[in-house]
């Protein structure tokens, strides 16, 4: 066989090998997305990998929502989403590497690979499940229903015929407006502010409750503010973790981690560390 021969021969066995690699990819493929062949290759994770062998993890976020991102007195970041991203890092042998980037670029950053995942009091956003991988929920941010301390009143039914405190346009306001059309009849008492609707309902007698943000609530009990919250989340806004879609590595440790860190009670701590003690009925 010539040299010329022998080359084609090898080219055409290589070919064919191709061919059939191809057509056992489709066959798995084929209405079974899942096929071995194909979840070996789409498991194959390029941003656990560099993450390795660089040794850390590039966490972006942007250090202006204090108390989960903010700039200490030495310019560094600080806060919850930092010692998360830390406390993780750490648990996987890696070091944090912060990112800071502006709020809005956070997810290009991503897109670009600058970035190997967003911790930035980053709300869940179904829309874009296409594009980007997210985490459980690691802090629910939505609308409870916030009460003094000893109040009789323990769900939003209890609220007919009573004042309920809420800052003007918010979340807590749209909320206290969907239990009016739903035929709960109490007023709707707006301010400018959720600091000073939570100081109304601490001085005003004639106020019953406020409607208002997890993140604002914690952050008046961690002042000192002898509020609870009462009854169930009434409207979902949770923090969780953007990854690139493919890193199904990444996707997996994140998850476990979160799972253990509620578990043996750190983000807990963190909460308490970053917003004060808990009160809640």
């Amino acid at each position: 066989m010539t040299r010329r021969a022998r080359i084609w021969t090898a080219a055409a066995v290589a070919a064919g090998v191709v061919l059939l690699l191809g057509w056992f990819v489709s066959i798995q493929g084929a209405g079974r997305p899942g096929g071995l062949l194909a979840r070996l290759l789409l498991r194959q994770d390029q941003t656990w990998e560099a993450m390795a062998a660089r040794g850390s993890w590039r966490v972006g976020l942007d250090p202006s929502f204090p108390p989960f991102e903010l700039l200490d007195g030495n310019g560094q970041p600080a806060g919850y989403d930092v010692d998360l991203a830390r406390r993780m890092a750490a648990a996987w042998g890696l070091e944090a590497e912060i990112v800071p980037i502006g709020f809005d670029s956070l997810l290009d950053a991503l897109r670009a690979g600058r970035i190997d995942g967003v911790v930035s009091a980053l709300p869940y956003d179904p829309r874009a499940t296409r594009d980007y991988a997210y985490s459980p929920p690691y802090f629910e941010a939505g609308v409870r229903l916030a009460v003094r301390a000893g109040s009789p009143l323990t769900s939003t039914q209890s609220l007919a015929g009573q004042r309920v405190a809420v800052e003007w346009g918010s979340m807590g306001d749209m909320v206290g407006r969907r239990l009016q059309r739903a035929g709960v009849a109490l007023e709707l008492v707006p301010f400018e502010t959720p600091a000073e609707a939570t100081a109304a309902l601490e001085a005003d007698p004639t106020l019953a409750a406020l409607l208002i943000d997890q993140v604002s609530l914690r952050e008046a009990q961690g002042r000192g503010a002898a509020l609870v919250a009462a009854g169930p989340v009434l409207e979902s806004n949770a923090y969780v973790i953007a990854m690139p879609r493919q890193a199904a590595t990444l996707h997996e440790r994140v998850a476990a981690a979160l799972a253990q860190f509620q578990a043996d009670g750190t983000l807990a701590e963190l909460e308490a560390r970053w917003f004060g003690p808990l009160s809640e009925e």
